[in-house]
């Protein structure tokens, strides 16, 4: 112990950022950031990534050391509550007084046979560097969601040589409002993806198998749909629940173990009526902010106030030029406004920018 309240923040992710640039202002606090990848990409701008378009990046150490940061690069094993220590996978130790647990999400490939051994994903900027390049002949993109329906526009409006496919077993965009879901259905006929709504049983070397017994031959795989989370909070005996998600009380501590904090993708955070925060940007930056400032209190012996996620649109580029915004109540219930086109597409950007941003600065 040198003194110092020791603040260790698994993560470097949007949650994570946001909760070590808060952390380290408290007096008397020395923060230190854990994560296996040594430079940050926006996740969000991945789908652009795999269209073959430059995204900005920079590296991780230089830009929180910048910040009186410390950064350990490095992958998170275990984490013993008891001892107060991150054990990770090259032996190393790093001990803490409070532990703000963020380690995100990643892309769920277990859902069907053969998607772990024959389809890509653009959930990590490491999965994206596994797509065969260059991209050739057709390529199916698996998963109606946001992240699919970015990838599959992206792909077609800066590779028109590609045939893009998009499998979904609902409608895309269904989840939101009529006009929303009509407009990226009429992009995505107007950049020529063709679209097939039907349930994926298999994925194999030459395409996907459906469960209606079609098969689909494509050239590549994107998978785009599920997510799951990494096994250190399960592992380590803290509260988490099916999915494997660490369980928080209504400041984010996880519930039943002391001065160990979860936010993010991996921890199951409830906002208005008690609904589950959805896996987004939008959910753990600001979740990050709170409990870099709320763990920054506690060190000074402030009680933080409670913490609820608050939501107001959703926004899906649709390519470059094109895109939707649908506003949404603060519960992440649909609103009743909807922007589409140009300007909708300037607004998305302009959010990205931003989330950009504040991750770095």
């Amino acid at each position: 112990m040198t003194g110092q309240h020791r603040i260790v923040v698994l993560g470097a992710g949007y949650a994570g950022l946001a909760a070590a640039q808060q952390a380290v202002q408290a007096k008397g606090a020395r923060v230190t950031v854990i994560d296996l990848h040594t430079e940050f990409v926006d996740r969000v701008r991945l789908h652009q990534v795999a269209a073959g378009q430059d995204v900005p990046r920079w590296e991780l150490r230089k830009t929180l050391e910048a910040k009186g940061i410390e950064f350990v690069a490095g992958r998170a094993e275990r984490i013993d509550t008891a001892a107060r220590r991150v054990e990770l996978a090259s032996g190393g130790v790093v001990e803490y007084d409070s532990l703000i647990y963020a380690l995100g999400s990643r892309a769920d490939l277990g859902m069907v046979p053969g998607a772990t051994e024959f389809a890509h994903t653009v959930a990590t900027s490491e999965d994206v560097r596994r797509i065969p390049a260059p991209l050739t002949g057709r390529v199916a993109v698996v998963g109606g969601g946001p992240t699919g329906i970015e990838t599959a526009t992206e792909l077609a409006e800066s590779r028109p040589d590609l045939e893009v496919l998009l499998v979904s077993a609902d409608e895309p965009g269904s989840w939101l409002i009529p006009k929303a879901a009509a407009h990226i259905r009429a992009v995505l006929d107007r950049l020529g993806v063709r679209v097939h709504v039907a349930k994926v049983a298999a994925v194999t070397a030459a395409g996907l198998e459906l469960v209606d017994g079609e098969h689909i031959a494509a050239e590549t795989v994107l998978w785009t749909t599920g997510f799951t989370v990494p096994e250190v909070a399960a592992r380590s005996g803290l509260p988490v629940d099916a999915r494997d998600r660490v369980l928080v009380d209504e400041r984010l501590q996880v519930r039943g173990i002391p001065d160990v904090y979860a936010v993010g993708d991996a921890a199951v955070m409830l906002g208005h009526n008690g609904r589950e925060a959805r896996m987004s940007c939008q959910a753990a930056q600001p979740a990050g902010k709170y409990i870099g400032a709320a763990v920054a209190a506690r060190v000074h012996g402030k009680t933080p106030a409670p913490y609820r996620v608050r939501f107001v649109l959703t926004c899906i580029s649709l390519g470059r030029r094109d895109g939707v915004v649908q506003f949404m109540h603060a519960d992440d219930s649909n609103g009743r406004t909807v922007l589409t086109g140009r300007k909708a597409a300037w607004i998305k950007e302009q959010i990205v920018r931003a989330v950009g941003r504040a991750a770095k600065l």
